[in-house]
């Protein structure tokens, strides 16, 4: 049995814009090329429309493609698994201990983790909402069987509000999570995370920190430092780490980081 992690870029994504660039090249035709309209300022608004949108929407779904075969476990780049095995080799966990992955998705963090450290537990939590319909508790499930791991558990869950007590983990884990979630403060989402971490424990969280996203990082860094944590760092994910700085122009990943460190 195989593990079937999917791929961060949807086929549907990329399905639903080829649909859609389709459906405004036939526009294009009939209300911009055929006699349906008459020659006038409605049908050269029309023609220009659509052909504009079609070229955009085709540009698209080629960008998502590219993402695609980049992102895939099964391609050449596999992009995805050198970033969760990366991220997973910075989760240090004690025996007996307990760890937290947020954002688990089709668990392939989680489980990265739990091969890393079989002495101990990791908890994968997602919401699995609609825009990732494919992932779902019983596809992480799978995979961990698929695995052969069993430190493993999954269950539903919001970042946002983690259901969990503060300082109940002795390692928390994400990877690219909290750039997709709607807010005004993520910092304040990571502070969540780290809530349920306890004293002395590691943390490692990879994700899109621009300061569009996430604010002036280098201050949250400092933060942390202030508030007593052993140690704090900020590692840029770009420059050969995960991914090149030319994979991250084109893909829209300028700003991955990892944020590790011990509470």
């Amino acid at each position: 049995m195989k593990p079937n992690y999917k791929n961060w870029m949807p086929k549907g994504m990329i399905r639903g814009t080829l649909g859609g660039a389709v459906a405004c090249l036939i526009l294009f035709f009939v209300f911009g090329v055929s006699g349906l309209l008459e020659a006038g300022m409605l049908k050269t608004i029309l023609k220009i429309v659509f052909l504009i949108l079609t070229i955009v929407l085709t540009l698209l779904a080629l960008w998502m493609w590219l993402l695609y075969r980049a992102f895939s476990y099964d391609g050449r780049r596999q992009m995805s698994r050198q970033i969760i095995d990366g991220v997973a080799a910075k989760v240090v966990l004690p025996e007996g201990g307990c760890g937290l992955d947020v954002g688990c998705g089709s668990g392939a963090l989680t489980i990265a983790v739990a091969k890393c450290n079989p002495q101990a537990r990791i908890t994968g939590i997602d919401r699995w909402g609609v825009e990732y319909s494919s992932f779902s508790k019983t596809l992480c499930e799978e995979n961990a069987k698929a695995e052969g791991v069993t430190n493993t558990s999954f269950a539903k869950g919001d970042a946002l509000k983690l259901d969990f007590a503060d300082e109940t983990f002795d390692a928390v884990c994400s990877n690219y999570v909290y750039h997709n979630i709607p807010s005004f403060n993520r910092q304040e989402v990571l502070m969540e995370t780290l809530r349920v971490l306890k004293k002395g424990g590691t943390f490692a969280i990879h994700d899109i920190f621009s300061r569009q996203k996430y604010g002036d990082m280098q201050m949250f860094v400092q933060r942390l430092k202030n508030m007593g944590y052993e140690r704090v760092e900020l590692i840029d994910t770009t420059k050969g780490l995960f991914m090149s700085h030319w994979e991250a122009s084109w893909m829209a990943l300028k700003g991955s980081a990892i944020l590790v460190g011990k509470k």
